[in-house]
């Protein structure tokens, strides 16, 4: 056989064995994901795993893209060895902020800084990653990964201003802002280890492996021996060889070998020259105790599937809390609004009141200390104004940059932001009994869900770790075969060797030596398609069973890993409960609240008609001369205090509300948030704050575009 034939039949093999050994590779894998049992889906599991990609005109919108598929090796086999590009993060601002920027001044209702919050909230771009780097963890477990890197489930809270929490008053304490990952895998949070979660029996890999060993070696040697058939021996050999592994979620590993080696030699002692040798061995091993069934080998699978779920419900905290956060803001910006139009007041009422004592103490009516006083009252008024124009300054700057991508656009770091949405409370503040508030927080709370699902994930792995408890107990069978082919050696041939060769006896046809007695060539002489046949026909078959045992003395390691693992999943239960118990205190301390403020806004306002009046009597009292000036800016003083502390009561009230219905879960429902808009950074449905009502003194320059009518407060 020539060696461009050997070439040619070794590439048509090599092609047969491809095309078979990938489809194979692929239909075992995705036949043992859908015979897998599925994790228990979660209530809180958002549906951004099944959305479409944004379209191409939204430029600011964030790409979902499914990452736990990889890329199809059909009809491109080279596609899955490519890289996927992820498109750069987009850090300018969307379009909204420019629609509600007039005169260089933004108009900005509650809806609009909500709205803004979800496209250019740098806290939630960064938690939106989160989402595909769960993804990959799907990825890397459906290929059979034998530990997963976790996912950051915590929340990104760095943008100042707006305190969020509840109880602790803080969110995070991580790197970053960020708190551990409950479906991590380390030191865990809050206390709870998370050391065991993932371990288990050896995985082999979902994914086939084929390699492959292609070799050519020329080997001439001194002869140190008589029966070496020349003095100096020369061999090439050349080698190829293919083996294609697999393992399935069963616990069943396959493996498929293809040897072929093809020598040429001039010994005068090997028969064929040149020699080819194919061998051939398919064989299936199943593990029997420790690594049997699809529990212990699509653990991570599972357990990745749940932290994706972690991922989604982690992801909608984190619009909560930013959500919350964004509120707290606005009504901090309206405080600072109003307190500035208060201390205005009070400036311009002092400044006439100091105008009138000073025409009364030229014309003798009043004492010269008068004057002074009211100039005194008139520079403390100035202050204030000043304290309460710098913190508007300061809230403008710190909703601007909650609300933004980038603060570079000087027309945009430059700009007032007037508030367009005030406070609007209840006539009748709605009585819903407390257990009624718990059960819907103990449905809804997202905290409560991860806690949930990580008890999920650790059920998993201490079933996976009572099965490391066992030996290692493994059936194997195996089927080969061998061929044989070549051509007849010409050192080999009686009547090309010398005359003390031929005595020898070791040569094939007519020896002269012997007469002329003809010896037969040696066996096997055939083709190379033959020598392929009889790897499958049992010609020359290697087939047999067995079983491997392995048995550890004692067995203290698995011993401690499965002990560890009860341990922290008791200790996750515990946490479930701790959470629990935290959540029905968040709620009753949030309904007090609300309780509290909503009296101290009933005080407040009181405390501003007590000033009204007061004040018109001092006046009537001046104008007849019966007072002075410095009493009547006392009783301005008074009600710009009242004023004030109104409008503080106000916010509290409103941010009370706000606390409610994050301690309840019920934030983004009563704020009408649309999940799928916050996943893709485009807002496509308003959002519909309650308790807040059109600022009346905008009205009139702000154009109807930019004004959302606000709903009735819902039921709690």
């Amino acid at each position: 056989m020539s060696l461009s034939s050997l070439k040619h039949a070794l590439r048509h093999v090599i092609a047969v064995f491809l095309l078979l050994a990938f489809p194979l590779g692929l239909w075992a894998q995705d036949a043992q994901t859908a015979g897998a049992q599925p994790p228990s889906s979660s209530p809180q599991q958002s549906s951004s795993q099944a959305l479409p990609p944004a379209p191409s005109s939204h430029q600011h919108a964030f790409v979902v893209e499914d990452y736990s598929k990889p890329k199809r090796a059909f009809p491109n086999v080279l596609a899955p060895y490519t890289t996927r590009d992820v498109p750069a993060p987009d850090l300018t601002n969307t379009p909204r902020i420019e629609q509600l920027m007039r005169d260089g001044k933004i108009y900005l209702s509650m809806d609009d800084a909500v709205s803004l919050a979800l496209e250019n909230n740098l806290d939630i771009g960064i938690a939106r990653y989160n989402l595909n780097i769960a993804d990959t963890e799907i990825l890397r477990a459906k290929g059979g990964a034998e530990n997963f890197f976790g996912v950051n489930t915590g929340i990104v809270q760095n943008t100042p201003g707006g305190g969020v929490g509840g109880l602790s008053g803080s969110v995070g304490s991580g790197p970053g802002g960020t708190s551990a990952a409950a479906g991590g895998i380390g030191a865990g949070t809050n206390g709870l280890v998370s050391t065991t979660l993932g371990i288990g029996p050896q995985i082999t890999s979902f994914d086939p492996v084929l390699s492959a060993t292609l070799q050519e070696d020329h080997f001439s040697g001194l002869s140190s021996s008589a029966f070496s058939g020349a003095p100096v021996l020369k061999q090439n050999t050349g080698t190829y060889n293919f083996q294609y592994l697999q393992g399935l979620h069963s616990g069943t590993d396959l493996s498929v070998g293809f040897s072929n080696s093809r020598t040429t030699t001039n010994s005068t002692f090997s028969s064929l020259s040149p020699l080819i040798t194919p061998s051939f061995r398919f064989q299936l091993k199943q593990h029997l105790l420790q690594g049997f069934g699809f529990l212990p080998n699509t653990r991570i699978i599972q357990i990745t599937k749940n932290n994706r779920e972690i991922t989604d419900v982690a992801f909608r905290l984190q619009i909560i809390t930013t959500t919350d956060q964004i509120e707290n803001l606005y009504w901090n910006l309206v405080y600072a609004y109003e307190n500035v139009r208060v201390q205005q007041e009070a400036l311009a009422f002092a400044q006439k009141t100091l105008s009138d004592t000073q025409k009364q103490v030229q014309i003798g009516t009043l004492a010269p200390i008068e004057s002074v006083r009211a100039q005194n009252t008139v520079a403390t008024d100035q202050q204030n104004l000043v304290q309460a124009q710098t913190n508007l300054d300061l809230q403008q700057l710190l909703m601007k940059n909650a609300l933004s991508r980038t603060l570079q656009d000087p027309a945009l770091a430059n700009a007032e932001v007037i508030p367009t949405t005030t406070m609007a409370l209840p006539q009748q503040e709605p009585v819903i009994p407390t257990e009624d508030l718990v059960n819907e927080a103990l449905q809804h709370r997202a905290e409560l869900a991860q806690s949930r699902i990580d008890l999920q994930n650790r059920e998993i792995s201490e079933k996976a770790l009572r099965n490391v408890l066992l030996p290692i107990l493994d059936l194997f069978a195996y089927y080969g075969g061998s061929g044989l082919a070549g051509t007849q050696n010409p050192a080999n041939l009686c009547v090309n060797q010398s005359l003390q060769q031929q005595q020898s006896g070791f040569c094939a046809g007519p020896n002269p030596s012997f007469g002329g007695q003809t010896v037969i060539p040696a066996a096997g002489s055939n083709s190379y398609s033959s020598s392929l046949s009889d790897l499958v026909n049992s010609t020359a078959p290697d087939k047999g069973v067995g079983f491997t045992l392995n048995i550890p003395i004692r067995n203290r390691q698995a011993q401690a890993l499965q002990v560890r693992g009860e341990l922290e999943y008791r200790q996750a239960q515990m946490r479930l409960q701790q959470i629990e118990n935290q959540v029905r205190i968040e709620v009753r301390n949030a309904q007090f609240s609300v309780t509290q403020n909503r009296a101290s806004v009933q005080a407040a306002q009181a405390a501003v008609e007590l000033g009204h009046q007061s004040l018109e009597a001092e006046q009537k009292k001046f104008r007849l001369g019966a007072s002075t000036g410095t009493s009547v800016l006392n009783y301005q003083s008074q009600l710009a205090t009242a004023q004030s502390q109104l409008v503080s009561a106000e916010a509290a009230y409103e941010k009370a509300q706000i606390e409610l219905d994050r301690s309840t879960g019920l934030l983004l429902e009563h704020a009408g948030i649309v999940m799928d808009d916050a996943v893709r950074g485009e807002v496509r449905h308003m959002p519909k704050i309650p308790y807040v009502a059109p600022r009346q003194d905008v009205n009139s320059v702000v154009s109807p575009s930019t004004q959302t009518s606000q709903p009735a407060p819902p039921p709690q």
